[in-house]
């Protein structure tokens, strides 16, 4: 069984036009970073021209498509029940971007099936981490 799950996502960037464009980004879940998701947008989404990836936490996306859920540079929260609104908070500005709920729960079944909540401590490799943590030679 592989450790990576990939779901790509219709994501709807929200601007001050009345019209929200629409991007391709990708869900993305690392078994070997149990309390970690990741979204990807394309480059053609940012300022730079260069793919933006975000991570934040598992648990957070999962409480955000039921009730409004982060306070630091990530935020989740339910619009309605077919959509879930991702904030992204950086000095450069705020990114709002609404995807379709049913997409982000499909997401989080397929990680949940690859490593339960609550188990994600058993895919830490602590060893290596320590190691790395440790290394001084970077």
């Amino acid at each position: 069984m592989s450790s990576l799950i990939e779901q790509p996502v219709q994501a709807r960037m929200v601007a001050a036009v009345p019209r929200m464009a629409t991007l391709a980004a990708t869900l993305r879940y690392d078994r070997e970073n149990p309390y970690a998701v990741r979204i990807a947008f394309p480059a053609r989404a940012t300022l730079e021209g260069t793919e933006v990836s975000w991570e934040f936490s598992r648990d957070l996306l999962a409480r955000g498509v039921d009730e409004p859920a982060g306070v630091g540079d990530v935020r989740v929260r339910p619009f309605g029940e077919e959509r879930t609104v991702l904030e992204f908070h950086a000095a450069e500005g705020v990114a709002m971007v609404h995807v379709r709920t049913s997409e982000v729960r499909r997401f989080l079944g397929r990680v949940q099936e690859l490593v339960p909540t609550g188990d994600e401590y058993r895919y830490l490799d602590l060893d290596r981490a320590l190691a790395e943590l440790l290394d001084d030679s970077r």
